[in-house]
């Protein structure tokens, strides 16, 4: 059961109404991220965050959980996409890290649809590459939503990625903040290239993810144990095949996602860094094996833990984005010079504040 993208058919056939389909996806997609987040998303993250960065969050949490909760709508009911949820419950917690392997590039989408199921959607953030923050529009939304864009060399990164983290300290704040600890997406290549270094370096040999890296892994555990409420170890798997993004906006793949949760409690990982750093590795090490049985077996162990998403919640929010992103687009492009004059405003705002990595500090405190 191998979900090796490379050897595996796919899916669905992409027939001209998928095609069609998957074009307006990509319309509605960078269109409503644009129109909420000059319409919408601005004020909290600029106006508000002068009076309350807590509150500014909330804002945005808000803002774009609406905007995140569409694409599940789109993967499970419109593509047909089954997502199995298998292993611990998923309690609902507010603040919790994330860890999870990389085998695709869009594995980061398919946790939208875990915690839209949990309502914690919008609190979902991520440490990402930084040549991603040069996206037109969603460069921007990475930057107001407060992702932590990194170089991937531990020397250059680590000094930053300590201060964007002291910023998230405040247990008031929404965050579930993801990790990929093999730093990039898996392929064969890199995974003989892992494979290699684990041998001269007497670590082991894995089949199915890549050696973790552990500092900064070890890095978000030690300036934000105290403010978590659990760890998530999620393992994710495809069958029959792993999709990349187009394959999604087109419904072609995946059949289906399975993922796998481990609930943990943060007393349970030891607090020293070497310590920390051997219990990451071994989690992967375990990850490897679930993976295994995946492929052989076709599902992970105590599968349907979570419900379906309702249909009428989905709808009505799509309804909700669309009705507000049809409305804001007529009124600038038909309506007052002065909605050009605004947009075009926010636009030169966003993109140099992006550049900068400038937000706002609270004149007063709320």
């Amino acid at each position: 059961m191998a979900d090796d993208s490379g050897k595996q058919p796919r899916h669905r056939n992409l027939t001209l109404l998928r095609i069609v389909r998957g074009i307006f996806c990509l319309i509605v997609l960078v269109l409503s991220a644009f129109v909420l987040l000059v319409f919408f998303g601005f004020w909290p993250a600029i106006g508000m965050r002068t009076i309350s960065v807590h509150y500014s969050r909330v804002g945005i949490s808000f803002v774009f959980g609406c905007w995140l909760a569409l694409w599940p709508f789109w993967f499970e009911k419109i593509n047909k996409t089954k997502v199995v949820i298998s292993g611990d419950s998923v309690p609902s917690a507010k603040r919790v890290l994330v860890i999870a392997n990389h085998r695709t590039e869009v594995d980061w989408m398919y946790l939208w649809d875990l915690a839209l199921r949990n309502g914690c959607v919008g609190s979902l953030r991520y440490i990402l590459k930084s040549s991603l923050m040069r996206l037109p529009v969603f460069g921007w939304v990475f930057h107001v939503m407060e992702f932590i864009p990194v170089e991937r060399k531990w020397d250059a990164d680590a000094l930053k990625l300590r201060q964007m983290l002291g910023t998230y300290q405040d247990p008031q704040d929404p965050l579930w903040l993801v990790v990929f600890p093999e730093g990039t997406d898996f392929t064969e290549q890199k995974c003989i290239r892992s494979q290699k270094y684990a041998s001269e370096n007497r670590l082991p040999i894995l089949k199915n993810v890549l050696l973790p890296k552990t500092k900064g892994f070890c890095a978000c555990l030690e300036e934000l144990r105290g403010s978590l409420d659990a760890v998530y170890d999620i393992t994710i798997g495809y069958k029959h095949h792993c999709p990349s993004f187009l394959d999604n906006a087109f419904g072609v793949d995946p059949a289906e996602v399975h993922m796998h949760v481990r609930c943990i409690s943060v007393a349970e990982i030891p607090e020293s860094e070497n310590e920390a750093a051997s219990w990451l590795m071994d989690t992967f090490c375990d990850k490897d094996k679930l993976l295994s049985d995946f492929h052989s077996q076709g599902h992970f162990p105590r599968e349907g833990i979570e419900r379906e998403l309702s249909m009428a919640k989905c709808l009505a929010n799509f309804i909700f984005v669309m009705t507000l992103t049809a409305i804001c687009t007529y009124l600038t492009l038909f309506s007052s010079i002065w909605f050009k004059i605004y947009v075009s405003s926010v636009c030169a705002f966003l993109a140099t504040a992006t550049y900068f990595n400038f937000r706002p500090s609270p004149i007063v405190s709320l």
